[in-house]
């Protein structure tokens, strides 16, 4: 079965607030058997409009991600999220 990753892309507006996000999403994420591959860090700008944070997590299959997303914990950690963040972010099968 292949893994699902999500990809984001966030510019964090604050970021006291957005550790509420993160203590507030870690349920969700371990529910999930998410692994972090990249939360944040240095990177290097090649195409396109850049964020200041950027974050790859893998999933155990597509199916954990989608349902980890979906999952009433992580939807209460969204809304922390949309108050404190812009994102962009998309859930990709792996190969």
């Amino acid at each position: 079965m292949a893994k699902g990753y999500w990809i984001a892309r966030v510019d964090v507006r604050d970021a006291e607030r957005y550790k509420d996000y993160v203590a507030a999403a870690k349920p969700a994420f371990e529910r999930f058997g998410a692994i972090f591959l990249a939360r944040g860090g240095a990177f290097t700008p090649l195409e396109g409009q850049a964020r200041g944070r950027n974050v790859v997590i893998e999933f155990p299959s597509l199916q954990h991600a989608v349902e980890c997303y979906n999952s009433p914990e992580y939807q209460a950690a969204a809304k922390i999220r949309h108050e404190v963040a812009d994102a962009e972010m998309v859930v990709v099968e792996g190969i």
